[in-house]
C-alpha cells in the first residue's frame, strides 16, 4: 500500500511539472507569435511584449504548482535541489522527462493555436560565444537567486523573484535569457520569434549546465548550510511554498 500511495504522489508531481512546463511554452512561445504579429517592424517591443508575457505567466504557474511539485519547471532546477536541497535523486529523471515533454507539447499547441503548423523546426541560429556566455550567466544567477530564497527561509518571494528576474533577464542577457534545458529543446519546434534552430540547441543546453555548476558553487560558498529561519527545498509541500 506504502508504494501505491508513493506512486500516485510522484504522478501528481510529474503532472504538475508536466503542465507547468507546457503553460510556460505555450507563454513564450504564444507571446513570440503574436508579439511579431502585432508588431512586425519593431523588434524591440516584440522582445518587450515576449518578455512581459513570460514573466507574468512563470509567476502564476509557479503560484498554482509550487504546492504540488516544487514548480520546477526546469531541469537545470531539479538537479541543482538534488545537489542543494532534499530531492530525491531517482526522481530526477522522471522530472526531466515531464518538463521535456511538457516543453514540446506547449510548443506544439502554440503553434495550432496560431494557425501554424504542429511542428516547424526553427531556422533562427544562436550560435555565438557571445550568446553562450549569456547562458551561463542567466542560468547561474537563476539558480543563485532560487536557491538563497530557499536557503534563507524565504519560498514565499520566489514566484515573484523568479518571474522579475527572467523579465529583466531577456534583456540584461545577450541570449535574452533562456536558461533552462527543457525550454530549449521546446523552442526548437517553432520557426517564430522565440525560436532556436536545431543544431544550435546542444551548445545551448552544455552553457545552462556550466551556469547550473556555478550557481550552485555560488551558493555553496555564500550560503553554505540553510539559516536557521527554515530552509528546506522547492519540493517541499506547502501552501506557500514554490521553486
Amino acid at each position: 500500500m506504502t508504494e501505491v500511495v508513493k506512486g500516485m504522489e510522484l504522478s501528481r508531481k510529474l503532472v504538475a511539472e508536466f503542465v507547468g512546463t507546457a503553460l510556460l511554452l505555450i507563454g513564450v512561445v504564444g507571446s513570440g507569435i503574436m508579439a511579431e504579429r502585432l508588431s512586425p517592424t519593431d523588434v524591440g517591443l516584440q522582445l518587450l511584449q515576449n518578455a512581459a508575457a513570460t514573466a507574468g505567466v512563470l509567476y502564476a504557474i509557479i503560484l498554482m504548482f509550487g504546492p504540488a511539485s516544487g514548480a520546477h519547471f526546469n531541469p537545470a532546477v531539479t538537479v541543482a535541489d538534488w545537489v542543494l536541497g532534499d530531492f530525491p535523486g531517482r526522481r530526477i529523471a522522471p522530472y526531466v522527462a515531464a518538463q521535456v515533454a511538457g516543453a514540446v507539447v506547449g510548443t506544439v499547441l502554440a503553434n495550432l493555436m496560431f494557425d501554424l503548423g504542429a511542428v516547424d523546426w526553427s531556422t533562427k541560429d544562436r550560435s555565438a560565444g557571445h550568446l553562450w556566455l549569456g547562458e551561463v550567466i542567466a542560468t547561474a544567477g537563476l539558480v543563485a537567486l532560487i536557491f538563497s530564497l530557499v536557503r534563507t527561509g524565504r519560498l514565499r518571494f520566489v514566484a515573484g523573484a523568479v518571474a522579475a528576474y527572467i523579465g529583466g533577464a531577456y534583456y540584461f542577457t545577450s541570449s535574452t535569457s533562456f536558461a533552462n534545458p527543457a525550454v530549449t529543446v521546446g523552442r526548437m519546434f517553432s520557426d517564430t520569434f522565440t525560436g532556436i534552430q536545431p543544431s544550435s540547441a546542444p551548445l545551448f543546453i552544455v552553457m545552462q549546465g556550466t551556469g547550473l555548476v556555478a550557481g550552485v558553487l555560488l551558493i555553496r560558498l555564500v550560503y553554505p548550510t540553510p539559516q536557521a529561519t527554515g530552509g528546506g527545498s522547492p519540493s517541499s509541500e506547502a501552501p506557500e511554498e514554490a521553486g
